[in-house]
């Protein structure tokens, strides 16, 4: 699809590249972030909620808002809205990794979010194994339940 491109900031399963290009997504300019004053809720599926002193990862990626509608009308997806943020990118060096430029972006949220007693195993294990592939910080990936 065509059209301009927008940063959508991805903290689930869509971080994986491939998923998204399975679905006909384009997405371009991929970049490790995160967002600030929210943590990641995993009920039957994912979702951020707003928690002061928390800290969300996941993926930038610039994308036509065509793609994103499309994205966001499958099956199990309708619920979602889009909310607008400011994600941190990661700079990673051998030594440290550390915050960099803050990028405005979209991401699609639960408008309610899971009961603490939903859970969904199978997709946290997932999500923990993507986080892995992608080299986010291991403390993060242990606190994916």
């Amino acid at each position: 699809m065509s059209g301009r491109k927008i940063d959508g900031f991805f903290y689930g399963l869509f971080m994986d590249s491939d998923i998204l290009e399975r679905q006909h997504i384009h997405a371009l300019n991929p970049r490790q972030a995160y967002v600030e004053g929210f943590r990641l809720r995993i009920g039957n599926r994912a979702t951020l909620v707003p928690e002061s002193g928390a800290r969300a990862y996941g993926m930038l990626f610039a994308l036509a808002h065509d793609d994103l509608d499309k994205l966001y009308a499958g099956p199990g997806l309708e619920a979602y809205r889009p909310e607008a943020v400011v994600a941190r990118t990661l700079v990673q060096s051998k030594a440290q990794t550390t915050a960099g430029d803050a990028v405005p972006a979209l991401v699609y949220n639960l408008l309610t979010a899971p009961e603490p007693h939903e859970a969904n195993a199978e997709y946290a294990a997932r999500l923990r194994d993507t986080l892995g592939r992608l080299g986010f910080p291991a403390e993060y990936i242990a606190s994916v339940a």
